[in-house]
């Protein structure tokens, strides 16, 4: 299941080619960034609302959008109607019955009232089918993100994210999961007739270093040809590189640009080893020794760049991904 066909293949590519297309008139898009409105984002100024989207014009993006996890703030800050900007929220709901763990699905082109009325149905009735039946009445665009992403101590059934990609127009093909996840995705989204689009999912401000083309002067025609497939993406998986650049970000932010007053206690990157720095950073004694401070962040990008911290982290997610990959083929001949 993880290879792809040609025609996948062709709607994979590279940034020249891409800029070819934008000559002729292909619009880009970047459908899943974060701000500090989002709890796992750290309090850095360049994370801002109003600083990624000024970030995202400079970048030439023809619609900007930030999903942050479960709120519309972002959109509250920066006015619903700012030129390019399209509202959009990353919803988390778990639904024990149908899907059997927790999902993320970002939402698009809503209004305040539907992301209340779409909180109450994720938060109390806890039922991704009404859930999908309110996006598809009010025509909002959804995706189904990360399908083979799971939540500490949850780990999803093969059958059950076979049923749930039949339920979404668009998967993600997400540039912090490993290729292994990525290639089943596009294989998930060949096998159902599914659209794909490349994200970022950036925490950190990397928001544009991979992007998904397709035409539509409104957002509502251009997420429409993703749907239908006609589209391509600038994809790029995680890697060793990838991780540890992305990890000398967090260092930087983490002690340098992060506001020191606000709690963040509950912050969490699924990085067991920036977790930690997060933690130490966040300790009375660097905080008043400027000295013992810089010290430790020098320390903290020397393990980073020896690369050890990053290979373990892929090490356990290739595993993992074997092991889907192999549980989604004994699904399939079933």
């Amino acid at each position: 299941m993880g290879r792809r066909s040609k025609n996948y293949q062709e709607k994979l590519i590279t940034p020249e080619r891409a800029a070819e297309l934008m000559e002729e008139g292909w619009k880009r898009a970047d459908l899943h960034v974060h701000t500090t409105c989002s709890y796992d984002v750290l309090p850095a100024k360049d994370l801002c609302p109003e600083s990624l989207y000024e970030k995202a014009l400079g970048m030439g993006m023809d619609f900007v959008t930030f999903t942050d996890h479960d709120t519309v703030d972002a959109h509250d800050i920066l006015g619903w109607d700012r030129e390019k900007l399209v509202s959009g929220v990353e919803m988390t709901i778990y639904d024990p019955e149908f899907a059997g763990h927790t999902l993320h699905v970002n939402v698009f082109e809503l209004y305040q009232e539907d992301f209340l009325e779409l909180t109450e149905i994720a938060e109390i009735e806890h039922d991704l089918k009404s859930f999908i039946k309110y996006l598809k009445r009010h025509k909002l665009p959804f995706i189904y993100n990360h399908p083979f992403w799971s939540e500490l101590h949850q780990e999803p059934e093969p059958s059950a994210i076979l049923k749930l990609a039949k339920l979404f127009p668009v998967l993600e093909y997400n540039m912090h999961e490993l290729k292994q996840k990525n290639e089943l995705t596009i294989a998930l989204a060949e096998r159902f007739g599914k659209g794909i689009a490349a994200t970022t999912d950036t925490h950190s401000g990397g928001l544009g270093k991979v992007y998904t083309l397709a035409k539509g002067d409104s957002f509502g025609e251009y997420f429409k040809n993703i749907e239908r497939g006609k589209s391509y993406i600038v994809p790029e998986d995680l890697t060793r590189e990838i991780l540890i650049e992305e990890m000398n970000t967090w260092i930087d932010l983490i002690f340098e640009k992060s506001q020191k007053n606000r709690d963040i206690k509950s912050y969490l990157t699924g990085i067991k080893s920036l977790d930690a720095v997060v933690k130490i950073s966040r300790s009375a004694l660097l905080n008043c020794s400027p000295l013992l401070n810089r010290a430790t962040m020098s320390l903290l990008y020397m393990i980073s760049n020896t690369g050890l911290p990053a290979s373990l982290y892929i090490y356990s997610k290739e595993s993992f991904a074997k092991e889907i990959e192999k549980k989604i083929e004994i699904e399939n001949r079933k």
